[in-house]
């Protein structure tokens, strides 16, 4: 591949992923899918648009400290078997694992969340660069409400468009940057190099989000959803809904909401031990929390 992009032949699944602990057929049953097994670009696509409708984006067990793990079992007993969701590192490395048991080549990325701002931050989000069609596309079914519906190749100039939403690969030196159309003008959502990553990056990286006190995910109770027409970001109390034309509504909501909200609109499968933790931690006293938005750091 040209322009920095990834070789098919170096990414083989490495050992550590634990893609051998797959249950394929309980992951297909889960989002829906009951078509081809093979390693095309349809395939690639409606495996995609399935996960981000089925699969929610949220961080219960980051909110109640409890920490995520990244071990496959673990992540595919959480998405798959109880019904809930995650975040990017769930996310991603449980649709990686899907898609090379298919015989797509998959590399695992962790790319810098920018949100508009050219700042350096940490990697603290996972993206996937997947070949299917002689193509090499971006792939990422965890970045919460304005992330991917459809996966979009991985050239400089290429556009993806789902519903009213569009996204836009640039190249920029020696990395690549996702943006998405926003008010007219293309906004800056992540920034990543196409090169190779361990299981080990993932884990230290995972644990910076999951528990230090300046994550974006930490302190608080954030879910994400986003669909062809609408865009919805819970934060706490505050529900934020982007409609077409970048009309922004924003609702404060009791805790009693927030959880029929999250087992409603974000699907969220809450054991009744869950929702009573969540509501007393929304309940509580509010603490400090960092400034920035959630998905600055997601």
């Amino acid at each position: 591949m040209e322009n920095g992009a990834l070789k098919w032949e170096t990414a083989t699944p490495g050992p550590g992923w634990g893609g051998d602990l797959l249950d394929l057929d309980a992951y297909l049953r889960r989002i829906g899918y009951g078509g081809p097994r093979r390693a095309t670009v349809e395939t690639l696509f409606d495996l995609h648009r399935l996960h981000k409708a089925a699969i929610p984006f949220e961080n219960v067990d980051v909110a109640l400290e409890r920490g995520v793990s990244l071990h496959l079992d673990d992540i595919q007993r959480k998405l798959v078997e109880a019904g809930r969701g995650g975040y990017c590192f769930e996310h991603n490395l449980l649709f990686a694992a899907v898609l090379e048991r298919l015989g797509f080549p998959v590399t695992r990325l962790l790319a810098r969340v920018r949100l508009g701002r050219r700042q350096v931050r940490y990697r603290a989000h996972t993206v996937l660069a997947v070949g299917a069609g002689y193509e090499l596309w971006l792939a990422d079914a965890g970045f919460g409400a304005e992330g991917l519906i459809e996966p979009v190749p991985l050239y400089s100039g290429s556009v993806a468009k789902a519903g009213v939403w569009s996204w836009r690969v640039l190249r920029e030196e020696d990395q690549w940057v996702l943006q998405t159309l926003r008010d007219g003008d293309w906004f800056d959502l992540y920034a990543f190099r196409v090169e190779q990553h361990f299981p080990a990056d993932f884990e230290v990286s995972n644990h910076y989000t999951a528990h230090h006190d300046r994550s974006a995910f930490t302190g608080k109770v954030v879910a994400m959803r986003g669909t062809e027409d609408v865009q919805q970001t819970l934060v706490d109390h505050r529900l934020t809904t982007r409609h077409p034309g970048d009309v922004l509504e924003r609702t404060d909501l009791t805790a009693d909401e927030v959880v029929d909200l999250l087992r409603g609109t974000f699907a969220v499968r809450l054991p009744e031990r869950d929702a009573r933790l969540l509501r007393r931690r929304l309940s509580a006293p509010t603490r400090p929390s960092p400034s920035h938005s959630p998905l600055q750091e997601a």
